[in-house]
């Protein structure tokens, strides 16, 4: 039985403005009808497996676990971790799990944001590297490359191993110039490092262990206080705030004598950019990629996703345009890897657009900030049926409920009242408050705040039922 090992971190730079820190690519629907993550639990079907055990950060863990709920995926918990320390901490946690009641699975290592093209391809390659993971040996995927990519590591074979397949790993490369990526696809000796990977837990710790022992310790610490939360797995924040930043390939991979690679050929992309995007998708005579309501004239090798509304293009040739309600980003195919300099300005600038959509996922559903001035704000709520928000506070804002669909189980102050369409409520500064929705249909309402400050950090909560205790947690 193999452990699956989901890794869904990011900081949705490179994607943006689609994607943003607090909705990164994996939550996102690129291809076909499921978000990256759901398409990359899906992909396992093909192999024997326990369900998913999940790795992310404290931020996403609603989404995670709301991805999974709304495909039926059975997962086996989804660790937190409180700061990011790259992927041979995250790894280590997960194997640690795997070995406490005695077992010791092969865990298979995926990113939660890679696009498979061919998943056959895939569980072959899988199912191939089994017999070699058994044997004690770090398997790493090499994708068979299909062009002098730059934006990829490499992974350089050495001999190939008693099996009729796989190789020994010669080293690991960085990303390369042009003419040295050509080089290495002349050879057929390199192949594009994936970042997947299947070994034992056990193998995984001792190599750990053995060749970066601070990485390890501090894991170990980390996990000596571990906590279940609902879905949630929680572990020590100081002690893992404590284990140093490496990759698996620097902390392990590069110094083991147990790394093997075995080819995979699956039309694999890490989707690292818009145009990388652009180039695994369909399209049409004139090279274009269109996403939702666009008319394009005269428009050649352009990729457009326009989101809300209406985007036309006219005698454009290889550029990317992406529409959001917030934000439009329009740019060169050869200049979209700079996008991270317009999320590090916006961060510079202490704009919201980096962080998070002007449409904002909660437990208990949703939120979209629809105008706003300098002491107003109007928001349209949705609250999924049986959910329910915080029983909380604020101290500078006053807020009025509209319903507009639904019914609202509301607590103000001392009073519990039920409202349906078109009635309302004001909730003055000061006043304890709760908004719930009963009912078997998502409740929509609309809400005014009004008062000196409208900040998401003006909550003071007093119960929740989603574990969400610091006062100054968003709401």
């Amino acid at each position: 039985m193999i452990q699956p090992i989901i890794m869904a971190g990011g900081s949705g730079s490179r994607l943006w403005p689609l994607s943003r820190q607090q909705f990164p690519k994996q939550f996102l629907t690129l291809l076909g009808n499921h978000s990256m993550l759901q398409t990359t639990a899906n992909r396992l079907k093909g192999i024997n497996h326990s369900p998913a055990l999940v790795i992310c950060n404290e931020d996403h863990r609603f989404s995670v676990a709301e991805q999974f709920r709304l495909n039926n995926i059975p997962n086996s918990g989804i660790v937190l971790e409180p700061v990011g320390r790259n992927t041979a901490p995250a790894i280590a946690l997960a194997a640690m799990l795997a070995i406490r009641n005695g077992d010791d699975p092969l865990l298979l290592v995926l990113a939660a944001d890679h696009v498979i093209k061919d998943e056959p391809a895939f569980c072959h390659a899988v199912h191939q590297a089994i017999t070699l993971a058994e044997q004690n040996q770090l398997v790493t995927f090499g994708i068979v490359p299909t062009a002098p990519e730059t934006g990829y590591g490499y992974i350089e074979r050495g001999l190939p191993l008693a099996t009729e397949f796989g190789f020994k790993v010669a080293k690991f490369v960085e990303k390369p110039s042009l003419s040295t990526a050509q080089d290495y696809i002349a050879t057929g000796e390199y192949y594009w490092n994936s970042g997947m990977f299947l070994f034992k837990a056990s193998t995984y710790l001792q190599e750990l262990k053995l060749h970066s022992p601070t990485i390890f310790t501090a894991c170990e610490a980390a996990m000596v206080d571990m906590t279940h939360d609902a879905d949630f797995i929680r572990i020590n924040k100081a002690a893992f705030e404590a284990c140093p930043d490496d990759s698996i390939d620097y902390a392990v991979m590069e110094k083991t004598q147990h790394a093997v690679v075995v080819p995979m050929d699956c039309g694999w992309s890490d989707v690292g950019s818009w145009s990388a995007l652009w180039e695994i998708e369909d399209k049409d005579a004139q090279g274009n990629v269109f996403k939702g309501d666009v008319i394009g004239i005269n428009t050649r090798n352009t990729y457009i996703n326009a989101s809300e509304k209406l985007v036309t293009i006219i005698g454009l040739d290889d550029v990317v345009v992406v529409e959001t309600k917030d934000a439009i980003l329009v740019a060169k195919q050869s200049e979209v890897q700079q996008v991270k300099q317009v999320v590090e300005q916006l961060k510079a600038e202490q704009r919201s657009e980096w962080q998070h959509h002007r449409e904002v996922y909660r437990p208990w559903g949703k939120y979209d900030s629809i105008d706003n001035g300098g002491r107003f704000q109007v928001k349209r709520i949705t609250v999924k049926p049986g959910a329910k928000l915080s029983v909380q506070m604020h101290h500078h804002r006053a807020e009025h409920w509209i319903v507009v669909s639904g019914t609202a189980k509301v607590t103000n102050g001392d009073k519990e009242i039920l409202l349906t369409e078109n009635q309302s409520t004001y909730i003055p500064v000061g006043v304890i408050h709760a908004l719930e929705n009963p009912g078997k249909v998502s409740l929509e309402l609309i809400e005014v705040q009004s008062g000196s400050y409208l900040g998401e950090d003006d909550i003071v909560r007093f119960e929740d039922r989603y574990g969400r205790v610091a006062p100054k947690e968003a709401q």
